[in-house]
């Protein structure tokens, strides 16, 4: 006889992981599928649609050709994480040590979780500034802290220092800086990063930096790691990796840069997530971050005018925007948007509503900001989108949304 299904629902609950059940999926992703499903113009995933410099895919060939397909150190192969120490010196002006402070990961996600779980014990807390970048509420959990969110507030993306203050305390382990931000596009100042400094000096607490996006840069704004600010080289996690300045965000090729207490804890734990990211794929690496400065110049550049092309398109469809200094997602307000009829999309709050008639109805794919947020409500009028598309792409967007003038 089978059991009533409130038993098996207890028996399921019993089985599965409590941490697993305090976050949905990726809402990204899944924006993703939908727009392959109803064949809709993807600006909801920021990945581009360009090809990759020909120069790095070439070494990944070339590397697979010279039977560099075995595991490489577990940490990460030589030259990579020799680039990086020069990389780092030369564009932040410190000096690492490439034997004692460097993880090569599966990608800047896995070197976040691996930072986050080296660090974290039971009953740590961790402050995460909202909007946040998906990943990091879950990240929190799965680490086993507790996240305290600080939010935001357009259309600079400012924060109240009084707020932040209050979010430290005696269990405050670690903050999380995301800058350039996703999904805001935020540059963090000087002035912001030394706030929080003085914070994680007075709380005895680390900064891990998610610095992807650090050479998409506009409008004269200028990448400072926390690394480099004073009394901050001993307490600063830097993350970083190829996908978004190279343009190969399926490679999956990270790392983390720390003091060397810090890196011992991430090395065990990355060893034990993953053993290593792909070899050859981390010799391409090593050449790539041995590009001249002309080659982020022209990224910059060039994410510029795609930047310049996708605002235009947004405040000519309606949409609120907030002008982005980095990265390249655009956050904005749907307020002044007729809203989607109830009857056909009747579930969520509006901002997912509106991405599902987005996609279904006007064929282009966003972020329903509410996935950005702890409370699914501040996030309610805004939608995200991403601009590091080419140009056929923006143009059929472009035509797809002039629909909501009609």
């Amino acid at each position: 006889m089978n059991a009533p299904d409130s038993a098996i629902a207890q028996i399921a609950r019993r089985m599965l992981s409590a941490k697993a059940e305090q976050f949905t999926e990726s809402v990204i992703r899944e924006m993703t599928r939908l727009a392959l499903k109803h064949n809709a113009v993807n600006l909801s995933r920021g990945f581009p649609d360009f090809p990759a410099p020909a120069e790095i895919k070439e070494a990944a060939r070339q590397a697979i050709s010279d039977d560099i397909n075995q595991y490489a150190i577990t940490w990460g192969a030589k030259p990579l994480r020799d680039a990086i120490v020069e990389k780092f010196e030369r564009t932040q002006g410190i000096r690492v040590d490439p034997e004692r402070e460097i993880t090569i990961c599966c990608g800047s996600t896995e070197a976040m979780m691996a930072s986050m779980m080296a660090i974290i014990n039971p009953g740590d807390e961790i402050v995460v500034f909202e909007p946040f970048y998906e990943n990091y509420g879950p990240d929190a959990i799965l680490s086993g802290a507790t996240p305290r969110f600080v939010k935001f507030r357009p259309p600079d993306w400012s924060y109240d220092e009084n707020e932040l203050a209050s979010a430290f305390g005696p269990r405050t382990k670690a903050i999380i800086v995301n800058t350039p931000n996703n999904p805001t596009g935020k540059v963090f100042t000087r002035a912001e990063l030394e706030f929080i400094r003085d914070l994680c000096v007075r709380w005895n607490a680390f900064c891990i930096t998610d610095e992807i996006y650090e050479h998409i840069l506009y409008d004269g704004a200028e990448h400072l790691t926390m690394a480099s600010i004073d009394g901050m080289r001993e307490r600063t996690i830097v993350i970083n990796g190829m996908s978004k300045t190279y343009g190969v965000t399926g490679w999956r090729v990270g790392w983390a840069i720390a003091p060397p207490e810090p890196t011992a804890a991430i090395r065990k734990v990355h060893d034990f997530l993953t053993v290593g990211a792909a070899a050859p794929l981390q010799q391409a690496g090593a050449l790539a971050l041995q590009s001249p400065p002309s080659y982020y110049e022209k990224l910059a550049a060039d994410y510029a005018m795609r930047r310049a092309r996708l605002l235009k398109i947004l405040e000519q469809s309606g949409f609120t925007v907030f002008k982005p200094r980095g990265a390249y997602y655009i956050m904005t307000d749907i307020s002044r948007l007729a809203a989607p009829d109830p009857r056909r999309f009747p579930a969520g709050t509006r901002d997912v509503r509106f991405a599902k008639y987005l996609v279904e109805e006007i064929g282009v794919a966003v972020v329903p900001g509410s996935s950005f947020y702890n409370d699914p409500r501040d996030g309610a009028n805004q939608v995200r989108l991403t601009f590091c598309k080419k140009e056929s792409t923006l143009a059929a967007a472009d035509a797809r949304l002039a629909k909501l003038h009609a």
